[in-house]
C-alpha cells in the first residue's frame, strides 16, 4: 500500500473516532426523555448524565496530556479510543442514574485526548502544505456526527430503546481500535515535549481567557441543546417521529458553519470569534421568544448551529496562534473548555426547568451565558491590543 493511501485510510481511522465522540456527546441530550423514564428520574435528574460526561472531558484532558507527553501517539489514540468504547458498553448496561453517571464521567475521560490529538497527528501523517486538508478531514467526522449520528441514535432511542443507540456507539468505537491498529503508523511524540513545557505555556492569560470565553459562552448553546427533545415536542409541537430531522437540520447549520469559517478566519481570527458568539447570543434570545413558532424556530437552529461552529473554530484558530508551542495541551483544553461549557449549559438548563419556569428557560439561561462569554472575549482581545501597544512603546 503506498504511504498516500495508507495515510488517508489512518486520517479515516481518525475521522471515524471523531464521530463516535460527537454521536456519544450530543446524544445524550436528545435521549434523555427515554433515559429518564427508563431509570425513573427526572428530565433534569437524566440531564446530570451530560454534566457528568463533561466533566469526565474536562479532567482527562489536562491530566491525559500531562501525563502522556512522550508516548507514541498511535499507542495513546488506541488507549483513549478503547476506554471510549468500554465506557460506551457500559452506559449501555448501566441499571440506575448514579451508575449511569459514573459511566458516563469514564467514557468522557479521553474525549479531549482524542479529537486533540487526532488533529496533530493527522498534520504529521502528509506533507506540511497537506496539512490543513488532514486536520478538517478529521474534523468532518465531528461535523458528520450531528448530520447522521445524532439523528441515527435519536432513531434508534425510539426505535429499539435507548441502551441500543450506545451499543451501535461501542461498536463504531471497536471499529476506530482496530483501524488505529492496522492503519495509523508509530509515531513518536517529539523528544523536546515534556510535561512541564505543556504546562508551563498554560500558564498565559491570553491562553485561559479564550478558554473562559469558551466555557462560558457555549454553555448558551447547551443549555438549550440539552433539553432540545422535550423543547421540540412539548414547546414547539413537534413530533417525536420528526425530531431526527431536527437534529439533522442543526447538524447541517454546523457543518455550513464548518465551511464559512475558514475564509472568516483567514480574514480575522478574532473577529470571526466574536462574531460567533455573540450570534449565538442574539439567536438564543429568539429562540426563547419564538419556540412555540415552528416555521420560526427551525431556521433559527440551523443558523445557531453556523455560529456554534464559527465560535469553535475561531477559538481552535486563536489558541493555536497563541500556544504554538505547546500543540497537544491547548488542543486538548479547548475541548475541555467545550465540555465544560457542556457540563454548566446543562446544569442551568436543568436547573431552571426544574424551578417550573418551562422549556422556553433554557435557551434564556443561555443568553445570559452567551452575552458572559462575550464579554470575556473582548476583555481578551483589548488587553491583547494593549500589549501590542505597550510592546511597540518599549
Amino acid at each position: 500500500m503506498s504511504h498516500a493511501r495508507s495515510a488517508s485510510w489512518a486520517i479515516t481511522a481518525l475521522a471515524a473516532g471523531g464521530f463516535a465522540v460527537g454521536t456519544t456527546e450530543f446524544a445524550s441530550m436528545s435521549l434523555l426523555p427515554w433515559i429518564a423514564q427508563e431509570l425513573g428520574v427526572t428530565n433534569p435528574q437524566a440531564g446530570l448524565a451530560v454534566s457528568a460526561y463533561a466533566i469526565g472531558v474536562v479532567v482527562g484532558a489536562p491530566l491525559i496530556t500531562s501525563l502522556t507527553p512522550r508516548t507514541d501517539r498511535k499507542r495513546l489514540l488506541i488507549m483513549c479510543a478503547t476506554i471510549f468504547t468500554a465506557g460506551n458498553l457500559l452506559t449501555a448496561i448501566v441499571p440506575n442514574l448514579p451508575l449511569l453517571l459514573a459511566a458516563r464521567f469514564f467514557t468522557g475521560l479521553p474525549h479531549g485526548v482524542t479529537l486533540g490529538i487526532a488533529a496533530v497527528v493527522a498534520s504529521r501523517l502528509v506533507r506540511p502544505e497537506k496539512s490543513g486538508t488532514a486536520i478538517s478531514r478529521v474534523a468532518l467526522g465531528l461535523s458528520i456526527a450531528n448530520i447522521l449520528g445524532v439523528p441515527a441514535a435519536t432513531w434508534l432511542g425510539t426505535a429499539l430503546g435507548w441502551r441500543a443507540a450506545y451499543i451501535v456507539i461501542a461498536g463504531i468505537g471497536a471499529a476506530t481500535v482496530f483501524g488505529l491498529i492496522y492503519f495509523l503508523p508509530s509515531l513518536p511524540s517529539k523528544q523536546e515535549s515534556s510535561a512541564k513545557a505543556e504546562l508551563r505555556s498554560m500558564t498565559r492569560v491570553q491562553i485561559w481567557l479564550p478558554l473562559v470565553a469558551g466555557a462560558v459562552g457555549f454553555g448558551g448553546s447547551f443549555a438549550f441543546y440539552t433539553y432540545i427533545t422535550p423543547t421540540m415536542t412539548e414547546v414547539t409541537g413537534i413530533p417525536i417521529s420528526a425530531l431526527p430531522w431536527v437534529l439533522v437540520l442543526y447538524g447541517c447549520g454546523m457543518t455550513v458553519g464548518s465551511l464559512i469559517s475558514g475564509p472568516c478566519l483567514d480574514r480575522s481570527i478574532d473577529k470571526s470569534a466574536l462574531a460567533g458568539v455573540s450570534g449565538m447570543a442574539i439567536l438564543l434570545a429568539l429562540v426563547a421568544l419564538t419556540a412555540h413558532i415552528p416555521y420560526v424556530v427551525l431556521p433559527l437552529m440551523f443558523i445557531m448551529g453556523s455560529a456554534m461552529s464559527l465560535f469553535t473554530n475561531g477559538l481552535q484558530a486563536r489558541l493555536m496562534r497563541e500556544a504554538s508551542d505547546a500543540p497537544n495541551m491547548s488542543a486538548a483544553m479547548n475541548h475541555a473548555a467545550f465540555n465544560m461549557a457542556n457540563a454548566l449549559g446543562a446544569f442551568l438548563g436543568g436547573a431552571v426547568v426544574s424551578a417550573g419556569w418551562g422549556y422556553r428557560a433554557p435557551a434564556a439561561i443561555g443568553v445570559v451565558l452567551a452575552v458572559a462569554g462575550t464579554c470575556v472575549l473582548v476583555s481578551a482581545y483589548t488587553l491583547q491590543r494593549r500589549q501590542v501597544r505597550e510592546s511597540r512603546h518599549a
